[in-house]
């Protein structure tokens, strides 16, 4: 399970998601090309994304295969939104 949550630059919580992301080999077959930011999810390691990421991550949230989706996917829009109103926030995937 990939937990999805908000910290800033001191790494505190601010924000989490209560869904995490189930993971499945579909995730390591999306194309690189066409998700550069979800392919940075393993299910044992971190991912960081900060706000100037948020608008790829989202477009890239909007055409996930169902295979991959979940509660977890709308959990992550509003995160993204909690990381672009904020100020040195991050959105973390946090693998086992």
């Amino acid at each position: 399970m990939i937990n999805l949550a908000v910290r800033g630059d001191s790494r505190k919580i601010v924000a989490s998601a209560e869904a995490g992301v189930e993971w499945t080999a579909a995730f390591a077959d999306l194309d690189t090309a066409d998700f550069p930011m979800l392919i940075a999810l393993t299910p044992y390691g971190d991912a960081v994304f900060n706000h100037r990421q948020m608008p790829l991550l989202l477009a890239e949230l909007d055409r996930l295969p169902a295979v991959c989706g979940g509660a977890w996917v709308a959990q992550a829009r509003e995160l993204c939104q909690v990381v672009e109103r904020g100020t040195h926030l991050y959105l973390w995937f946090i693998g086992d």
